[in-house]
């Protein structure tokens, strides 16, 4: 049997991971001849981190598939405790990113190799976290949860409004959001100007 929830899960996952890789390509490529462009796309790749899934993506696991799953598979209960752990603190981390990227904006170089260190490290702290969601968590949902914790979690994600996947009923805010990251990321990162 489908899950819509699944397929949200990892579609959610995939644009978060996309994001994050696309982050990671602009502190390396720098902010060359265009730093006010430069920094403009990543206050809104952090933005939509904070944004979505901080405040939607992760409450819903938290509240809803963690506590289905761990009443069925206790044996996983470390791994769903280290992925709280995370989700606790990961808002804290996207805001922490966000103070460092605008110190290096307004305070200059200095501040540079700090926020170029902490967003690699976020980066792959959140790719490695969303791994094991998928690796650990997910398969063990498919194989415990009855059907009527499938029905209430489908319900609940789709219910998110993610500007990435595009397969979800989209907010106007959220597209302009997405709109602003493709058109002013440079080229192949986005649409704009190499």
């Amino acid at each position: 049997m489908k899950h819509a929830s699944l397929q949200i899960i990892r579609d959610e996952h995939a644009s978060v991971a996309a994001m994050l890789r696309s982050m990671r390509m602009m502190i390396e490529r720098g902010p060359g001849d265009h730093p006010e462009r430069f920094f403009d796309v990543l206050r809104a790749m952090l933005f939509y981190i904070d944004e979505f899934p901080e405040r939607l993506h992760h409450p819903k696991e938290s509240e809803l598939l963690f506590p289905c799953v761990l009443r069925a598979a206790p044996s996983i209960r470390a791994t769903v405790e280290r992925l709280e752990n995370e989700h606790v603190n990961g808002q804290k981390a996207v805001r922490e990113l966000q103070h460092l990227l605008l110190a290096w904006e307004l305070l200059g170089e200095p501040r540079r190799p700090e926020f170029m260190t902490q967003c690699r490290q976020y980066v792959d702290f959140y790719l490695e976290h969303m791994r094991l969601e998928e690796t650990v968590v997910l398969p063990e949902a498919q194989r415990v949860l009855s059907d009527a914790e499938w029905k209430a979690l489908d319900e609940a994600f789709e219910k998110n409004d993610d500007p990435l996947t595009g397969k979800h009923p989209q907010n106007p805010v959220y597209d302009r959001l997405f709109t602003r990251i493709v058109m002013r990321a440079p080229a192949p990162i986005g649409l704009g100007e190499g």
